[in-house]
């Protein structure tokens, strides 16, 4: 099912949908039948394969350009591609209330450890900002549904995990939420919680900026573009 512009918008809406459905009643009637570990697992994996339609229906569909921005529009993702991946890595590597089975983190002394105290979904925030910086250089319709439904979707994820928290934990919640923030750096600019560099840890920090390195290497290689404008 890939090749057209409807085959990519049947991939992305399955993606949008499968995702929207963890944050219904559904879930609970699901989990309540097979446990969270098992569903965990099974909407991982419907996710890689959904994802993996995606990507191939968006390689495999047709070009119709919307805009033309011109060469200095490649230069956006190479400017906000490293605060991206900052924000993945350092989120996936910090302890976070907000995944999957990890309320119990709302009891440590410190829940809001690190780039949690920037935002509570920095890796929401990292495939946003991934995915709205492809837009510019990538002005056709196929660009649009793919990287717009991802970019839909993680931030619309912000709000959906905060719902998924709040069900979890009720009153337990409330000293989290309320010293940081779903937006980046709101909570430090309202004098909430103070960020800091060290606390992120700078190992973080190095390894993000070497992988981006490495993806932006290889970028041509993969995608069959060259990251940096010639």
């Amino acid at each position: 099912m890939t090749g057209t512009l409807t085959d990519l918008l049947v991939a992305c809406l399955v993606f949008l949908t499968g995702h929207v459905l963890t944050s219904t009643p559904a879930r609970a009637a699901i989990v309540g039948l097979i446990g969270e570990r098992v569903w965990s697992g099974v909407f991982s994996l419907f996710s890689l394969v959904v994802l993996v339609w995606m990507a191939l229906a968006y390689r495999n569909a047709p070009y119709e350009e919307l805009w033309a921005l011109g060469e200095w529009a490649r230069w956006v993702p190479i400017l906000v591609m490293p605060i991206a991946f900052v924000l993945v890595i350092a989120g996936a590597t910090t302890p976070n209330p907000t995944a999957v089975m990890a309320t119990r983190l709302l009891e440590a002394p410190d829940p809001a450890p690190g780039i949690v105290k920037v935002t509570r979904h920095p890796v929401m925030w990292g495939i946003a900002l991934w995915a709205l910086a492809h837009l510019f250089p990538n002005g056709d319709i196929a660009s649009l549904i793919f990287f717009g439904s991802l970019a839909l979707l993680a931030v619309a994820g912000t709000v959906l995990l905060d719902w998924k928290l709040e069900a979890r934990a009720s009153a337990a919640a409330g000293p989290f939420l309320m010293t940081t923030s779903a937006i980046p750096f709101l909570a430090t600019i309202q004098g909430r919680n103070r960020v800091s560099l060290g606390a992120i840890g700078w190992w973080r920090i190095v390894l993000a900026l070497t992988l981006y390195v490495v993806v932006f290497g290889g970028h041509n290689a993969v995608i069959g573009l060259p990251a940096l404008p010639v």
